[in-house]
């Protein structure tokens, strides 16, 4: 569980064991400075698994992206729910577990909008105000975030992610003259579409090879052979 990754981590690096660690690579900030630190003092790589960022429909659309497909970038929109039974000592719901749907499912909203801006842009900004509502399980941990990042020139990405509910689990990247739309299931998405203005609606389809987590682990093994202690696709930076 999530609060059970920085202790292990933190080993591995001692040893100087290579890591690729699934998300959420620790509950805050503060752990996580302490680990990216350690790497960087022992050189030894580490990695948090957002398998997402690697998958090859995520290619399609970062081409997309790229080559101002859709024009200029206006606003982003997630959305990542599922109805999950109130268990009390299981792991979405227990704090001791850093559990909540946040950490758990709504990472994937904000590495997507860091990864549209970082794609469109070249860099992620740094966002201008962050207004966010929940609703709290009675054990304290969020069961479900709605919440909106302002960035600078009128950027916004808008998200909502909870445990108690369903939702469209789609991603929407609006632009000046058109939509990208990964319409179902984001976080594992094989489709996507590009909607430019007045133009029929393309669809492009980048099955699996296998199930997915093949690209993290290549890049991982990748970055590794060549002596790194980050993926460029993935960030220290990010995963702070």
């Amino acid at each position: 569980p999530h609060a059970q990754h920085g202790e292990w981590v933190r080993q591995c690096l001692d040893a100087g064991k290579p890591v690729l660690c699934e998300k959420p690579l620790v509950p805050n900030l503060a752990q996580g400075q302490a680990l990216v630190d350690l790497a960087r003092e022992r050189q030894v790589f580490l990695m948090e698994a957002v398998w997402t960022r690697f998958l090859p429909i995520y290619a399609v659309v970062s081409q997309w992206l790229r080559d101002q497909s859709i024009g200029e970038l206006r606003a982003i929109q997630s959305s990542f729910s599922f109805p999950a039974h109130f268990e009390p000592s299981g792991r979405l719901y227990n704090p001791a577990l850093a559990g909540g749907a946040l950490l758990d499912i709504g990472i994937y909203n904000l590495t997507v909008t860091r990864w549209v801006l970082q794609a469109a842009l070249g860099a992620c900004p740094a966002p201008l105000s962050i207004h966010a509502t929940g609703v709290l399980a009675p054990t304290g941990v969020d069961r479900r975030v709605t919440a909106t990042l302002q960035f600078p020139d009128g950027l916004d990405s808008q998200f909502i992610c909870g445990l108690d509910g369903s939702a469209e689990n789609a991603l929407t990247i609006f632009g000046e003259r058109g939509v990208i739309r990964l319409p179902t299931q984001f976080w594992q998405a094989t489709e996507a579409r590009l909607q430019q203005t007045g133009e029929p609606e393309q669809h492009v389809q980048a099955p699996f090879r296998v199930n997915g987590f093949e690209y993290e682990i290549e890049e991982a093994q990748r970055c590794v052979r060549a002596g790194l202690i980050e993926s460029p696709r993935m960030t220290h930076a990010d995963t702070l």
